[in-house]
């Protein structure tokens, strides 16, 4: 089976201010906004980073999922993992994995040629994963949580390129690399001292915990062109910077030139 790492979303306590450290800094823009997540007491927004994207969402009422995660690990940070997956048949089969492994189902939604499937981040601990896939299967183009096309006109490389991976902080990487990897159907590795859980695209690497926050999604990996203009800007906007990463949003991305 092949899953791309199509989308990586943010959860933040408002939405402007993250959107616009996001895309001062990276250079990228917004694409589609999504009004279906209202239902689940949500604001959100997508960017385009190559052929991929980049969503944050912020919640609008009290009592929501994302609104629980932010208290649990004290303010904006990473929430999810996006995949698309090569078929339906490879899709289901992860399913059947996760229920094998006793990883349940949060949520599923299937409509017309379209199916997402959510396994549960109380038992993933770092993050939700998330699996899509619909009748294209377009690891390039047509992708339903952007309306399907019409956003390629947004995308914007002259600063940042792409996702080349994803940090999940955790207290025992190795198990929860392991159980990860089981549900997406691949071996994990031991590498540049993490745990890794190869997608198409990306690795997925699980890593002890560097702060009090606890278990998630705390760092990205990027493929960038102006690394030198990120960090000044992320500076210029009160980032913590160093000589290879900028925190924005409560998430450490680590720029690779």
């Amino acid at each position: 089976m092949t899953l791309q790492l199509r989308q990586i979303c943010l959860v933040a306590e408002q939405l402007k201010p993250v959107m616009a450290d996001l895309t001062e800094i990276f250079g990228i823009k917004p694409c589609y906004v999504d009004p279906g997540v209202e239902v689940f007491g949500l604001e959100n927004t997508l960017m385009p980073i190559g052929r991929n994207f980049l969503e944050v969402v912020a919640p609008i009422k009290t009592g929501t999922a994302a609104g629980r995660y932010l208290d649990r690990r004290h303010g904006d940070g990473g929430y999810m993992v996006i995949t698309q997956a090569d078929s339906k048949a490879a899709q289901l089969a992860a399913r059947q994995r996760a229920l094998d492994n006793a990883v349940r189902i949060a949520h599923e939604t299937e409509r017309d040629d379209w199916y997402l499937i959510q396994f549960h981040p109380g038992d993933l601990q770092a993050a939700f994963l998330e699996i899509e896939t619909d009748a294209q299967n377009d690891f390039n183009g047509h992708w339903m949580p952007v309306g399907g096309n019409g956003w390629e006109a947004q995308v914007d490389q002259h600063r940042t390129l792409d996702f080349i991976g994803v940090e999940l902080q955790c207290v025992d990487p190795a198990a929860l690399a392991e159980k990860w990897a089981r549900v997406i159907g691949v071996a994990a590795k031991q590498a540049d001292n993490a745990w890794q859980v190869p997608l198409n695209n990306a690795e997925l690497a699980f890593t002890e915990l560097d702060d009090d926050r606890g278990p998630g999604l705390s760092g990205i990996h990027l493929r960038v062109l102006d690394k030198a203009g990120i960090q000044t800007d992320a500076a210029n906007r009160g980032c913590a910077v160093t000589d290879s990463s900028v925190t924005v949003a409560g998430v450490h991305w680590h720029l690779h030139a």
